[in-house]
């Protein structure tokens, strides 16, 4: 197993309130202090298949504009995702899946480029992106319990689905276990790793309780498993896992 980031943009920043200040409000926070920003998803190479977390913009879309003092800007633009994807030495008709954490357009925009690829989502996010075909796997966590989340489903040796909702009503994490280690692939259930470390939700969730349980578990994994974590929006997100980095609390 071999993961790789398909990064898209870099040298961004947000601001803390943005970051940290989904349950106390974002007037608790100094939007002075500032975060690095990025944006990257992740491809795992199994071997024999290739499978894909997540997707980023569609190619060409519009991305928001640098503004002075806003609250996210996801930096300068590396490469389309696609570009990003091929650089990296593949082609789309050798992905196999493609694991949605959930239905945001930073994460899902360019499924359609994969014509071979089986669409794993929950059924709340397929329903909220109209998601349907024959190629759309509706999650139903059929394998019970990973570690202490409650619902999971194995989608292939060493590559787990979770149920982590609160970001999105259907959201998801991935966690490929590989080399002693465990690779987290969260999606946005935080912004930055200061605000895991910080335990502070971001100002952008659907269900602020589902979000601050699915917090609450992400960090009691990463406090008791040896665990790198993969960022979307964080530059740390392709930084950990070129160094093996695991996350301390």
């Amino acid at each position: 197993m071999e993961i790789k980031a398909i990064r898209m943009f870099d040298g961004g920043f947000m601001n803390q309130p943005f970051a940290f200040g989904g349950e106390e409000g974002k007037e608790k926070f100094d939007e002075q202090i500032i975060y690095r920003s990025s944006l990257q998803n992740f491809l795992i190479d199994m071997g024999d298949e290739v499978i894909l977390v997540d997707t980023g913009f569609k190619n060409g879309a519009p991305v928001p504009p640098k503004k002075l003092g806003g609250p996210l800007y996801m930096g300068e633009k590396i490469a389309d995702y696609m570009a990003s994807f091929e650089a990296l030495g593949y082609r789309p008709e050798q992905v196999t899946k493609i694991l949605l954490t959930h239905k945001h357009p930073d994460h899902s925009g360019a499924l359609e480029y994969f014509p071979n690829a089986k669409v794993y989502v929950s059924p709340e996010d397929a329903d909220a992106q109209k998601l349907t075909g024959d190629n759309i796997v509706r999650v139903a966590y059929k394998d019970g319990a990973y570690h202490n989340f409650p619902k999971a489903e194995k989608i292939a040796d060493g590559v787990w689905l979770i149920e982590a909702k609160g970001h999105t009503k259907g959201n998801s994490i991935v966690i490929a276990e590989a080399d002693g280690l465990y690779y987290m692939m969260h999606g946005d259930v935080t912004y930055c790793d200061a605000a895991l470390k910080a335990n502070k939700l971001s100002i952008v969730f659907e269900d602020i309780d589902a979000a601050r349980e699915t917090l609450d578990r992400v960090r009691e994994f990463v406090a008791s498993n040896p665990t790198v974590y993969l960022s979307t929006h964080c530059p740390e997100g392709y930084e950990n896992l070129e160094m093996k980095r695991v996350m301390k609390l």
